[in-house]
């Protein structure tokens, strides 16, 4: 009987000790590295398709590239919140007219879950051609791995027009 109670307490210890080395490695498995590199890649990409998306009046492409909750700070301009506002946005500002577009990154960085893209813009557009250059921070949302836009802020480099006096 005694031999028996020690047999069960062995097979049980040895049963125990296998299965947390398979839970280990398991778990192992499960954790994947964060490739900053391979993410900077990926928003690269996915910003000559937002830049050109512009350009064709892809609104359709612009409108996926923002997540649900997204936010927008236009120049001069309130916060622009929530995909259906962001949408409005996209429509009025393709149908302005933007002849050309470029955004170059200078700086990426962060995580799996949020990526910070800073840089500069080159833009043509409107009736006038006129030409603007300046600066963006586009924050990237990881969203069951796909890279969206949460929140994108850009102004401009040019000068302020002198205010007209009365």
């Amino acid at each position: 009987m005694r031999q028996s109670k020690n047999l069960i307490l062995l097979i049980f210890i040895l049963g125990f000790i296998l299965y947390s080395c398979v839970d280990v490695k398991t778990k192992k498995e499960q954790v994947i590295e964060f490739d900053l590199n391979a993410a900077k890649v990926e928003i690269q990409e996915k910003t000559q398709l937002f830049t050109n998306a512009h350009i064709t009046k892809d609104t359709s492409y612009l409108n996926a590239s923002f997540t649900d909750d997204a936010r927008v700070f236009p120049p001069n301009s309130a916060v622009v919140s929530g995909l259906k506002a962001i949408a409005q946005l996209n429509y009025d500002w393709v149908n302005y007219g933007i002849y050309e577009f470029t955004e170059e990154s200078t700086s990426l960085y962060g995580n799996e879950d949020y990526l910070i893209d800073e840089g500069s813009y080159y833009l043509r557009y409107g009736e006038e051609n006129t030409l603007d250059t300046g600066k963006y921070i586009n924050i990237w949302k990881n969203i069951d791995g796909e890279w969206k836009i949460y929140s994108n802020i850009w102004n401009t480099n040019l000068p302020l027009e002198p205010a007209i006096s009365e």
